[in-house]
């Protein structure tokens, strides 16, 4: 244990003169590693011997307990203690996390608004709705700060004309163009219905008449991804995929270096390159250098952010790739609302060559309606007064920002009063709700607005080291402890647990993709899975891997692995004339900034459970039962 004392994980790289000072017994020296790649090699080492060393837990109930797990998952990662400030947050902005006891493992983008931001603007609102009613806790967590319109308008024109949009739509704006990083004066940005309207929009806008090629890297589906080449294939682009070589899911570099080299006689720009840094199924990192070849070769490239950490693009080398376009998702409340919207990001210098469509997917961010609509029109005559005074108030923080506009209607609501109103109960309950939404919009000095979004600003104050360290230490606890978990009475330990894509390892993502299977081998049917968790208040996701590449001497296991994609009515109408598709589907999750131990602890008991035998008959039995189907397995 010797080398755990040396390096430990107690920092993020063993001293390297440590290394080269260690004796040799006089044989020839090894090829020195670079830092980062010691870096990595000793924390993926360090984890694998620091977590139940030389033992298999084949019972559920054998499992250490939650208290005895923290403490070695602490002696193993020292530094995650210093995340303490990420507790903090959590316990004070989104405390409905531990009222609920949920477990969110489900959500993919970025947040915004915290739950308490949220309470506080509702409460505002409830107090002079009507002195009788009251919202029950799942009305408060609808409330917006903002609904979303369409607009009919295509691609081209909004980005020539559209302006910055309402002073709540450009405060916004300016807010996450400077969360990620990206300059007003080099791009510009587009509010989408979601992330799948601004893949849209780019598969409707792009010139594939001149540019005709579509190469894509994912190693899963989705529904964002397939709206794209659907699209993109009705107006004759030709469709091309990086492929992943079997068992541990790597770009086939091989391949997808031929795909994005030219000829030397070509000189017209090839296509769209559609690139993530990571997936949002197996949690696999990709180096942005296939960007930079793909724009050395005349590609134009598209950088789908959205599986990202919240601060990872702090650490990614904009100044030196400069994307044509960037897509990223924001959500409203984490563990709560999980509704938004999705953003496009045009570099402006390729504006002009995309080409005029009709669509739809660009959107506008207004009022909330439903807080306005709220204010229903029953009451006395001066309930209704202040309600309407409310209204007016609310619309100067959202749309105008002016002062003069607030003075206005101040001086309107006192008109109508044919006095000055007294300073009754009720109206410094008004003053106080205004006060409260004040808070979370505020009046700048030119008429403009600023608006809070508390997510942003946590993620912020805490920083990329913290925020990476602290998640990169949970998902591979999670991942060591899962492969620990073998059925009994098999003398060949077979696994619970098959994780698709990278293990234990220093720079994977915080997403990952697994499957369980019986004592017989047998896959438990993922939805099964996932319906099993929202019993125990636990989210999970499932999806289909795929763009899968079995050498020969996988074949067997290819037999064994590979399924044919199920889809209902509409999915199968439409591909009709087209190959199945072939993948295997999987159980998915992700692990947000605001995720602990114990949500990693309690998903780690949930699925020792299948461990027992009898446990899987039974709820295999009930789910048929209840969805009268047969799970095929």
């Amino acid at each position: 244990m010797e080398a755990e004392k040396v390096s430990g994980i107690h920092g993020c790289c063993p001293n390297p003169l440590l290394i080269l000072l260690e004796p040799q017994n006089h044989q020839p020296l090894p090829k020195p590693k670079s830092t980062t790649a010691a870096c990595r090699h000793t924390f993926a080492a360090t984890t694998t011997s620091s977590f139940f060393p030389n033992i298999h837990f084949t019972n559920h109930e054998s499992l250490p307990s939650y208290q005895e797990s923290f403490a070695q998952f602490l002696k193993a990662y020292p530094k995650y203690s210093e995340s303490r400030q990420v507790d903090k947050i959590r316990n004070q902005e989104y405390y409905h996390l531990s009222v609920s006891n949920h477990v969110c493992l489900d959500y993919i983008g970025i947040g915004l608004f915290s739950y308490s931001q949220v309470q506080s603007q509702v409460s505002a609102v409830v107090s002079v709705t009507s002195s009788s009613s009251s919202l029950s806790s799942h009305e408060c967590s609808v409330y917006p700060f903002f609904d979303i319109s369409c607009k009919s308008v295509d691609l081209k024109s909004e980005l020539l004309h559209g302006g910055d949009g309402s002073q709540l739509e450009s405060c916004i704006k300016k807010k996450i163009m400077n969360f990620l990083n990206m300059s007003t004066n080099e791009y510009s940005m587009v509010f989408t219905a979601n992330r799948s309207s601004a893949f849209k929009l780019i598969a409707e806008s792009y010139p594939f008449k001149t540019s005709r090629k579509l190469l894509t890297v994912y190693d899963h589906e989705s529904e964002a991804l397939e709206t794209m080449v659907n699209t993109s294939e009705k107006r004759g682009a030709n469709i091309m995929s990086a492929e992943f070589k079997w068992p541990r899911l790597r770009i086939n570099s091989a391949k997808l270096r031929k795909l994005i080299i030219r000829k030397k006689k070509q000189k017209k720009s090839r296509g769209l390159f559609v690139f993530p840094l990571q997936s949002r199924a197996t949690g696999a990192s990709y180096s942005y250098q296939w960007m930079s070849l793909a724009q050395e070769n005349g590609w134009h490239v598209l950088l789908d952010a959205c599986a990202l950490g919240p601060k990872d693009m702090d650490s990614f080398g904009l100044s030196l790739i400069h994307p044509d376009f960037l897509i990223c998702s924001f959500y409203k409340v984490f563990g709560e609302n999980p509704t938004g919207f999705g953003c496009l990001l045009v570099k402006k210098s390729v504006v002009s060559m995309l080409e005029a469509s009709v669509s739809t997917g660009i959107v506008s961010l207004v009022p909330p309606k439903q807080l306005l609509n709220s204010l229903d029109s029953s009451g006395s005559g001066t309930e209704l007064e202040q309600k309407t005074n409310f209204v007016t108030k609310l619309d100067e923080l959202h749309i105008s920002g002016s002062n003069s506009a607030h003075n206005s209607a101040k001086s309107t609501h006192n008109n109508k009063s044919g006095k000055d109103a007294p300073k009754d109960k009720s109206k410094e309950e008004l003053d106080q709700s205004i006060s409260t939404l004040g808070d979370n919009t505020k009046l700048e000095e030119k008429g403009s607005i600023e608006i809070q979004c508390r997510c942003l600003d946590h993620v912020d104050s805490l920083g990329l080291m913290q925020i990476g360290n602290r998640r990169r230490y949970l998902v591979n606890w999670l991942i060591s402890a899962l492969l620990k978990l073998k059925h009994p009475n098999r003398l060949d330990h077979f696994p619970l647990v098959k994780i698709y894509g990278p293990k234990i390892k220093f720079d994977r993502g915080t997403a990952m993709a697994f499957n369980l299977f019986d004592w017989k081998g047998e896959r438990v049917e993922p939805i099964l899975i996932q319906k099993l968790a929202d019993r125990n208040n636990i989210s999970l996701s499932h999806g289909f891997l795929s763009h899968l590449l079995f050498p020969d001497k996988y074949e067997e296991e290819k037999q064994r692995t590979i399924e044919g994609k199920k889809c209902d009515e509409k999915d199968a109408e439409n591909k009709k004339s087209k190959k199945t598709d072939f993948g295997i589907s999987v159980v998915t999750i992700a692990l947000s900034f605001l995720a602990n131990f114990e949500d990693v602890y309690r998903l780690w008991t949930f699925i020792a459970q299948f461990l027992d035998a009898d446990f899987v008959e039974k709820e295999r039995w009930r789910y048929s039962s209840l969805y009268q189907k047969t799970i095929e397995v």
